[in-house]
């Protein structure tokens, strides 16, 4: 069955308070999806990401967690019981701590009676250039081999997608088929600037190379009509 075009686009709600979150949120036509980051979610609490579903949106939240396996798994648990249909977890906090955060994911949407959510490891952040990494990190892996590996990791401990920049798409799911999602930031549509993200790609060129979702934040949110934007967005999907 074919996926609608607004079904694989997540607009990132970065840089709003609360109540502008929300408003902006309700006058987009036709939103499926919004990601709801560390600024929103610090600022708007567990309450914003209940607000949002109230409106009828599905919620992506990233605030990728990472700590002792313990922490990762409460943090998880309560993340499913807010209703959060995806979660972001680093994959380099190991398999013991991403095991323990999907059992317990699992178990706090069937106690809430929420849907199931899918976790999902972030390897590389798309801001990182490869020689800072090895300067800053120490880390003698390039990209190209650090992110399959790590997710290579995620997959083996149960999590059920990863976050990927674009350029990293197809390798991954050359290697991990559906329904492993890909989700990708650092998607520019058409005419759209590049900003913080270094590695970047058109939404049909993500989803042609295996993303299942994409996260679009500023080409929507600071367009002077969102609504137009998020259906040129859609439509460069169909077209």
């Amino acid at each position: 069955m074919a996926i609608h075009p607004a079904d694989r686009i997540i607009v990132a709600l970065d840089g709003m308070a609360p109540d502008q979150a929300l408003v902006f949120a309700a006058q987009v036509k036709g939103l499926c999806w919004v990601k709801v980051g560390l600024e929103l979610f610090v600022q708007g609490g567990p309450e914003v990401v209940a607000q949002l579903r109230d409106q009828g949106l599905r919620v992506f939240l990233d605030l990728k967690f990472h700590d002792i396996p313990a922490t990762m798994a409460g943090s998880c648990r309560r993340a499913a019981a807010l209703g959060a249909e995806l979660i972001t977890v680093h994959a380099c906090a190991g398999s013991e701590a991403l095991q323990a955060a999907q059992a317990a994911a699992v178990e706090g949407a069937q106690t809430a009676g929420m849907p199931l959510p899918t976790l999902l490891a972030v390897t590389v952040l798309t801001s990182w250039e490869e020689q800072r990494l090895q300067r800053e990190l120490a880390i003698t892996q390039g990209i190209a081999e650090r992110v399959p590996a790590l997710a290579e990791l995620s997959a083996r401990a149960g999590i059920g997608g990863c976050v990927c920049s674009p350029l990293e798409a197809a390798a991954l799911r050359a290697q991990h088929h559906e329904p492993f999602a890909l989700v990708t930031p650092g998607i520019r549509p058409k005419g759209a600037a590049v900003g913080d993200q270094a590695r970047v790609m058109g939404p049909a060129e993500a989803i042609a190379a295996g993303a299942s979702q994409l996260v679009i934040g500023r080409p929507i949110t600071k367009a002077e009509d969102p609504s137009a934007a998020f259906a040129a967005c859609c439509a460069e999907l169909v077209g």
